[in-house]
């Protein structure tokens, strides 16, 4: 594997376990919660990370395969984002060559997914039920780690 494709790896562990933590205990009702008129749910953004990671995956194939969801009801999105990430996650794992460059995953899918679970993140907070601080530079972080569950070392904070 290239360095750009073992980065792309641990950059997609990060996003899951920064999913994670943002999308766990997440308070009763927060799936519909709105920060105001026209924008997003977090149900919605959820969605639309899953629809992120499978276009990464057949960008990743060398197809260009676009179809946005509906969100499923809440736990079951939740599951369908990380099944994605997984698949994704799987394929980079391979010797299969990329059907575009790293980069672009990058660029592309995987950087729209970060932002939006940033925002995820504040909508926790928005909806009054913050995600506690962590120091993310010292949390065990491994490529191909990916899931709701995961294990490690947390240095949290208030």
């Amino acid at each position: 594997m290239t360095a750009a494709r073992d980065l792309l790896r641990h950059t997609v562990a990060t996003l899951s376990y920064r999913a994670a933590k943002t999308l766990t205990a997440a308070p009763a009702g927060f799936d519909a919660f709105r920060a105001g008129p026209g924008s997003r749910t977090p149900a919605e953004i959820v969605a639309h990370i899953g629809d992120l990671f499978d276009w990464a995956f057949h960008l990743a194939q060398g197809k260009q395969v676009w179809k946005p969801s509906k969100p499923l009801p809440w736990d079951r999105e939740v599951e369908r984002l990380f099944a994605a990430l997984q698949r994704f996650d799987d394929f980079l794992a391979t010797d299969a060559p990329l059907g575009c460059p790293a980069e672009q995953l990058f660029q592309g899918p995987v950087a729209d997914a970060l932002t939006h679970t940033g925002q995820l993140a504040m909508l926790r907070r928005l909806a009054g039920a913050p995600v506690r601080g962590e120091n993310y530079a010292r949390a065990n972080i491994l490529a191909g780690r990916i899931g709701l569950e995961n294990p490690g070392r947390r240095i949290e904070f208030d």
